[in-house]
């Protein structure tokens, strides 16, 4: 009896994801990540031909207006961190309307903005409506690691897609981080922060803005980057998330 071959799995989506903020908020209000560490892992996407997206905040992008010139003009995503990376449940709405109008406006004048991302993933439901008032399309400010209280469901038309771990996890050793990796359903959310890539390992930050900073962070994303091409994956921004197919 003929049997039919198996079709083959299709290859998974990985959005590699870069949230651009201050030196590890709130415990520095620096910007070596943005000054250092932004330039050296959009030099590492560029060599690895990968396209990501960049949640950036507000201020970021006026202290570092040519990392957002970069951004864009080797074609990734510009999208939206917030204003300040003030936690928005510690804002009423106006002040949230404001945080996002804010950005919105600002990261415009560089480029196309539908994406957004909340500080710490956390984003209250009852302010999905304000992104949708701003023109976003998608919003990745929940996280599958943590309990929907953070960011819980709520009628919205965005297309929502949790991050997938936390940042701190791409630094693990390699027999940890990749098994773990592995075993990520699609779409796969990664996300890092461009001060991690500067070296933080003898200061007094907590354990997870410091360990592995520097050069072994970057040489951790390398790693992972090439873990997925090993997968066959698909690297994609966000925007290409949303079922209406905003790839441009």
């Amino acid at each position: 009896m003929p049997t039919t071959a198996p079709s083959a799995e299709p290859p998974i989506d990985v959005c590699v994801t870069v949230d651009m903020e201050p030196d590890c908020p709130p415990y520095l209000w620096t910007w070596r990540g943005m000054e250092e560490g932004a330039p050296r892992v959009l030099d590492l996407f560029a060599r690895e031909g990968i396209k990501t997206t960049c949640f950036i905040t507000g201020e970021s992008a006026r202290h570092s207006p040519d990392v957002v010139r970069r951004i864009v003009g080797e074609g990734h995503e510009l999208a939206s961190h917030g204003m300040t990376h003030r936690p928005f449940p510690g804002l009423d709405r106006n002040e949230a309307r404001t945080e996002i109008r804010d950005s919105a406006r600002l990261l415009r004048e560089f480029g196309d903005v539908v994406s957004f991302r909340a500080p710490n993933l956390m984003f209250p439901a009852e302010y999905l409506g304000l992104l949708e008032d701003e023109g976003f399309r998608l919003d990745s400010s929940q996280a599958k690691y943590k309990a929907k209280k953070f960011s819980p469901d709520g009628p919205t038309k965005l297309t929502r897609v949790p991050a997938s771990v936390t940042s701190s996890v791409l630094r693990l050793p390699p027999f940890i981080r990749n098994r773990w990796l592995r075993r990520l359903p699609g779409p796969v959310v990664l996300f890092c922060h461009p001060w991690e890539y500067v070296d933080w390992r003898k200061t007094n930050l907590r354990l997870d803005c410091r360990f592995r900073t520097g050069d072994p962070a970057l040489e951790d994303m390398a790693a992972v980057i090439a873990l997925f091409k090993s997968l066959g994956a698909r690297f994609r921004r966000m925007r290409e998330l949303i079922p209406d197919g905003m790839a441009a």
